[in-house]
C-alpha cells in the first residue's frame, strides 16, 4: 500500500522529495518518534499546496509538521503521511512588509528583519519553529506575539479552498489562533516598522544571550512543556514544588529552567508523557493549579 501511495505521488509530483520509514526523531527538536510511513518534504508552498490536494483525492489525511519544535512523537511512529513543510521557505521584503512560506524559520526571518531596518520581530529571533508554526500557536516571546505583526495568512481551508485571513479573523488569543488542524498554512504578510539595524541586531544579541543563560539549550526539548497558568507561572510552580531535575527514564525537568521538560538521554515518548503527568499531579497537589501541556501529541 505504501509502495503504491507512494508511486502515485511521485507519478504527480516528480520533483517531490519523498521518504518511507523515515524516523520521526530526526525532525523533532526532541529527537523523538518512531518511523512515519511516508514522509513528503515539499520545496514550496505551492508544491505543498498541490500535494496535500493530491493526498485527499488519494484519500490521506497528511499530518503537516514544521521544525518540530513543539511536539512530541510517538515512538512506535505514525501510520500515515507526514508532511514536512520547512523547504517552503520563501521569503520576500517590500518596503515595511515581509512575506514569507509557511516553512521559512521564525529566528531567521527576525534576523532578515533586523538586518533591513525593520523592528517589530526581534521578540522571535531566538524561537526555533517555523513560521506556520508560529502562526498556529501565536508564538511569542519577550512581550510580542505574532498577533502584533501578522496582517494576514494564506491558507487552505477544510475544504483545501485557498483563503487569506486578514487582522482579527485570525483569532489570534494566548497560543492559540482562528487556524485548524484541518487547515494548511501556506505563508503569510508581516507588517513592520522601520527602525536601526545596528540598534535592531543588537537587541536581537542581548535576547539571545539572555535565553541562553536562561534555558537549556544545550538539550533536546520542545520548549515550554506547559501553557502559562491564569494568575502564575508554570516555571516557578514547578521549581516551588522542588521537582527541577525530577527524572523519569530518559526525560528530566530542566535543572536550568524547571518550565523545560528536556532530553537528557535515550527518553521515549512515553517517558516524556509520564514526567508530564507527574509534574501536573504533583503541582495541583501542593499549589491547585492545574498546568495544561503546551507541547503538542502527535
Amino acid at each position: 500500500m505504501t509502495e503504491t501511495l507512494g508511486k502515485h505521488i511521485r507519478e504527480a509530483l516528480p520533483g517531490l522529495e519523498l521518504r518511507e520509514g523515515e524516523p520521526l526523531s530526526g525532525h523533532t527538536s526532541f529527537r523523538i518518534g518512531g518511523p512515519a510511513r511516508l514522509l513528503a518534504l515539499p520545496g514550496s508552498a505551492e508544491e505543498l499546496a498541490a500535494l496535500c490536494r493530491l493526498l485527499r483525492r488519494l484519500g490521506e489525511k497528511p499530518l503537516i509538521l514544521g521544525n518540530g519544535s513543539n511536539v512530541l512523537a510517538p515512538d512506535e511512529g505514525l501510520d500515515r503521511v507526514v508532511v514536512v513543510t520547512a523547504g517552503a521557505e520563501g521569503c520576500t521584503l517590500r518596503g515595511c512588509e515581509l512575506e514569507a512560506e509557511c516553512g521559512a524559520a521564525l529566528a531567521a526571518l527576525s534576523a532578515r528583519a533586523a538586518k533591513a531596518g525593520l523592528g517589530g520581530l526581534v521578540f522571535a529571533c531566538g524561537i526555533p519553529g517555523t513560521l506556520g508554526g508560529a502562526l498556529v500557536m501565536n508564538a511569542g516571546a519577550y512581550g510580542g506575539e505574532m498577533k502584533d505583526v501578522t496582517a494576514e495568512t494564506r491558507l487552505l481551508d477544510e475544504n483545501l479552498e485557498e483563503r487569506v485571513f486578514r487582522g482579527e479573523e485570525q483569532g489570534f488569543g494566548y497560543r492559540r489562533s482562528a487556524f485548524t488542524g484541518d487547515m494548511v498554512l501556506l505563508s503569510a504578510k508581516l507588517r513592520l516598522s522601520p527602525g536601526d539595524p545596528e540598534a535592531l541586531r543588537e537587541e536581537c544579541r542581548v535576547l539571545l544571550e539572555k535565553r541562553r543563560a536562561s534555558q537549556p539549550l544545550d538539550l533536546p526539548s520542545a520548549g515550554s512543556a506547559f501553557k502559562r497558568p491564569e494568575g502564575a507561572y508554570a516555571a516557578a510552580l514547578i521549581d516551588g514544588c522542588g521537582l527541577k531535575g525530577l527524572r523519569i527514564g530518559g526525560a528530566m525537568v530542566s535543572e536550568k529552567h524547571a518550565g523545560f521538560i528536556v532530553n537528557a538521554g535515550g527518553a521515549t515518548a512515553a517517558d516524556v508523557k509520564r514526567l508530564l503527568e507527574t509534574v501536573a499531579e504533583r503541582v495541583y497537589k501542593e499549589t491547585g493549579y492545574t498546568l495544561e501541556p503546551e507541547i503538542r501529541m502527535l
